[in-house]
């Protein structure tokens, strides 16, 4: 006992002599501060209890926590899929919820034992709703100049096209910075800042089911599309050598003779995307004073107003030389052929030289303006570029 006392008194010793200088071994010292209790993390949104929520609803957390869990299910019990989003400030329902019906919500908070439980229940079915829809088939390969076009059934109005827009979620492998552009209250496109990374795979979910979408409609239900960028392949026409440049993965292929439209209905320079592809279609005039009908092969549409490429035997003649066409872009039926076997809905095509500049909205003439200009066309501010993965080649400039 006398050797095990003298030890302590030589351990008080070294603190100086001072008074409570010694303390317990596994005590915090003295003067440290006590640690705070962990708060439970709670959903602020829906209030606990409300009724008439909207089945679009995403669940408010009073704040982010990185190891929070959030639990929702029906009245079955059975589990409503979703995740936390990026900020850990909301949890999103992985599809639209059900009308009329009560969701029990569990929120686990990390280093609390017990779990905070909130209810509420979701509104009753709509009686006007407003739909969502996409030009666009859904798994299938596309060009690196695709836009993804939305479609809607009745005009958002100004004041809601925010709220909507925040709904459009697009996720891309290797991520792109890209932005939506409202065309009209109907139409809002989405592209990204540079071309698509030929092998990206895209992803879409049109969060509206549910959603409030101005004149006391909402939007009738979700959309999902997916898709993957192929081989790039650019196409650029110059009326100066009526020549078409093709390019494969930035290497130039083929040089085609072309023959553009004549002075009195001039094609449009500009950059397209091909918008549709057909092995016939049937051409037929709509202007009085230069009728024709003709049946016409491989054709690739580029304007709404009526601009394609295609073959065109009967002016064989003139490719490479000189313009006769009624504003389509005309090449031999060997070349035409090779072509549509080449390209995909999605690829773009850059005419120059003409005496007509492509409008604004005729086809998806999203790449015709910069970027910065492309970006007003938004309802919420501009996007960040996306963290870089250390798996994904950067972007190009």
């Amino acid at each position: 006992m006398v050797g095990v006392l003298g030890g302590l008194l030589a351990l008080a010793g070294c603190g100086g002599g001072e008074k409570g200088s010694w303390y317990e071994p596994g005590a915090a010292p003295p003067g440290t501060p006590s640690p705070s209790p962990v708060a439970n993390v709670t959903v602020s949104a829906p209030a606990d209890g409300a009724t008439n929520v909207t089945t679009a609803t995403e669940l408010t957390l009073s704040k982010a926590d990185p190891g929070v869990t959030v639990a929702v299910a029906g009245p079955d019990g059975a589990a409503v899929p979703g995740a936390l989003s990026a900020d850990g400030a909301t949890w999103v329902p992985g599809a639209q919820l059900k009308y009329a019906t009560a969701y029990k919500v569990t929120v686990t908070t990390p280093q609390k034992a017990e779990p905070v439980t909130t209810s509420f229940t979701t509104m009753a079915k709509p009686g006007k709703t407003t739909s969502v829809n996409t030009p666009l088939a859904d798994g299938k390969t596309y060009g690196v100049a695709l836009p993804i076009v939305l479609n809607f059934g009745s005009a958002v109005p100004q004041d809601q096209r925010a709220n909507v827009e925040k709904r459009l979620r697009v996720t891309s492998e290797p991520a792109q910075l890209g932005t939506w552009h409202w065309f009209s209250g109907t139409e809002v496109h989405y592209r990204p800042k540079e071309y698509w990374q030929s092998g990206t795979k895209i992803s879409v979910r049109a969060a509206i089911g549910g959603l409030p979408m101005g004149n006391n409609a909402y939007g009738s239900k979700d959309l999902t599309w997916n898709a993957t960028i192929g081989d790039k392949i650019v196409m650029v026409t110059d009326d100066a050598t009526h020549h078409m440049t093709v390019y494969q993965n930035d290497q130039e292929i083929r040089q085609i003779p072309i023959s553009l439209g004549k002075a009195s209905t001039p094609s449009s320079s500009g950059a397209m995307v091909v918008m549709e592809k057909n092995r016939q279609e049937i051409f037929k005039s709509t202007d009085p004073s230069d009728p024709y009908e003709e049946e016409v092969e491989w054709t690739q549409r580029l304007t709404w107003g009526g601009e394609y490429l295609h073959s065109a035997p009967w002016s064989v003649g003139d490719q490479g030389k000189r313009n006769v066409s009624h504003g389509c872009t005309n090449m031999s039926e060997s070349n035409a052929t090779w072509l549509w076997n080449l390209t995909k809905i999605g690829d773009p095509v850059t005419v120059k030289g003409t005496p007509r500049e492509l409008k604004w909205g005729n086809g998806w003439t999203d790449w015709n303006r910069s970027w910065e200009e492309y970006l007003k066309g938004s309802a919420l501010p501009a996007p960040a570029a996306p963290a870089a993965s250390p798996s994904s080649p950067a972007p190009a400039n």
